[in-house]
């Protein structure tokens, strides 16, 4: 079953692999890596996305996205150094306030609040190990992979004594929303040479670019990187309103006045008629 699982994984890359060629070309420079005065690891990622844009429609209910690729050698594999590949998906950034209510006088409260200047509206790491086997603290904090330090900095003076809970509290709603997702094992390693990731993206997406960043790592330490972009935007009608809402307030507050006294007229003759 193993032999026939990494024939087909072969197959499917000898056929994509000249196009993998062709996107490495045109995608920028990997981050952090200057171009000049370095030489190019031994190991390098070749990857490729199944596609690289998604269209919100009024009837959009989520979405799949395949992360594929293989590991490029010009020198033989590493003995006695474990490989593993992690993959992740972060949506657009934006500032998020996290509230905590307490009863005072038998009414709930805001009591104290933690900003975060830069949370990712959605964000899905996949691995194909357990996270802390695979990936060592100091490249975590460098690389921001892991859920937590995917948060980039606190907005404003904090005024709580321990922020950890609130951020904590803010990864627990998002999670429950399916906005934050922790996939172990959820890239597929086939003879340490070609490997894929799914990830199933639910509805609420929020419109921006998606980045999509691949690491490489031996021993837990980064080898290489890989970085893409997946598209998202609102499409047909979807797209009008949305447009229309946020350039021409008054027109669209009039449309949706109209359209409801509309639909109550219509409903209203549609009584008497059955009655």
């Amino acid at each position: 079953m193993m032999i026939r699982t990494a024939l087909l994984a072969l197959g499917l890359c000898a056929v994509a692999l000249p196009a993998l060629a062709q996107d490495q070309q045109v995608l920028p420079a990997r981050p952090g890596m200057p171009i000049t005065n370095r030489p190019e690891p031994d190991e390098q990622i070749v990857a490729g996305l199944s596609r690289d844009n998604i269209g919100i429609t009024t009837s959009f209910d989520g979405s799949q996205i395949l992360i594929y690729g293989a590991i490029k050698r010009e020198t033989p594999e590493p003995k006695g150094q474990k490989l593993a590949v992690i993959v992740t998906l972060e949506g657009p950034l934006g500032p998020v306030t996290i509230r905590k209510k307490s009863r005072e006088f038998g009414i709930w409260v805001n009591t104290a609040s933690v900003g975060v200047a830069a949370a990712p509206s959605y964000y899905a790491v996949a691995t194909s190990g357990p996270l802390g086997d695979i990936l060592d603290r100091r490249t975590d904090t460098q690389q921001r992979i892991s859920i937590p330090l995917a948060m980039r900095a606190f907005s404003g003076p904090i005024t709580v004594d321990d922020s950890i809970p609130f951020t904590e509290a803010l990864v627990d709603i998002r999670k429950e929303q399916g906005l934050y997702k922790l996939e172990t094992g959820g890239v597929h390693i086939v003879d340490n040479t070609l490997f894929r990731a799914d990830f199933a993206l639910p509805a609420n997406l929020t419109e921006g670019d998606y980045k999509t960043r691949i690491f490489l790592l031996r021993d837990g330490k980064l080898v290489d990187k890989y970085q893409s972009a997946i598209e998202v935007r609102k499409v047909g009608l979807e797209r009008w309103l949305y447009t229309l809402a946020h350039e021409n307030a008054a027109l669209y507050g009039l449309l949706s006045l109209a359209l409801a006294v509309f639909a109550g007229w219509a409903a209203a003759a549609i009584f008497r008629f059955v009655r």
